[in-house]
């Protein structure tokens, strides 16, 4: 059987300092818009480093978002952190190169913002953009196997007398 649990707050920063990656929500025109992406968290906050494109105009037009992060050792055995916060654009020279070292500590390729872009055949320029997020709230839940006994229908006959 599997049993839900609430993570206390030890348990939600061990899983967003250990996975870094998880799956960003934002939206634009009350349209929700979710990708997988690449982070780096300093304890306090989040960092994203991509390219420019359309989480950056989402972003840019509603800083509201989510960060699913998640750890399934098996089927039944699984954590997930969900994040609430806002995103800003870091703009500020020694801020942002701050947060892209911190980033390259747990993605030193910075794959796949990196990655060339082909767009009708063209290959598209890589605009970088690095944004930090507040959280706001941050819940998680995971799951526990939960093994239950069962009694012996056998009796014990050991200290039966014989003679009955």
């Amino acid at each position: 059987m599997i049993e839900i649990l609430e993570m206390v707050g030890s348990e939600i920063n061990d899983l967003i300092n250990r996975v870094g990656y998880g799956h960003l929500g934002c939206s634009r025109c009350d349209q929700p818009y979710v990708l997988p992406i690449h982070y780096a968290s300093d304890g306090t906050d989040i960092f994203i480093y991509t390219t420019v494109g359309l989480k950056s105009e989402t972003l840019k037009l509603n800083p509201k978002v989510c960060l699913q992060i998640e750890e399934i050792s098996s089927d039944g055995l699984w954590k997930s952190v969900v994040l609430t916060g806002e995103a800003e654009e870091l703009v500020d020279r020694i801020e942002r190169e701050k947060a892209v070292e911190l980033i390259r500590s747990t993605n030193p390729t910075l794959m796949p913002a990196l990655a060339i872009k082909w767009s009708h055949d063209w290959i598209r320029k890589n605009v970088e953009v690095v944004y930090k997020i507040t959280i706001l709230k941050a819940t998680g839940r995971m799951s526990s196997e939960v093994r239950i006994a069962t009694a012996s229908a056998v009796p014990d006959i050991s200290c039966v007398d014989p003679q009955l």
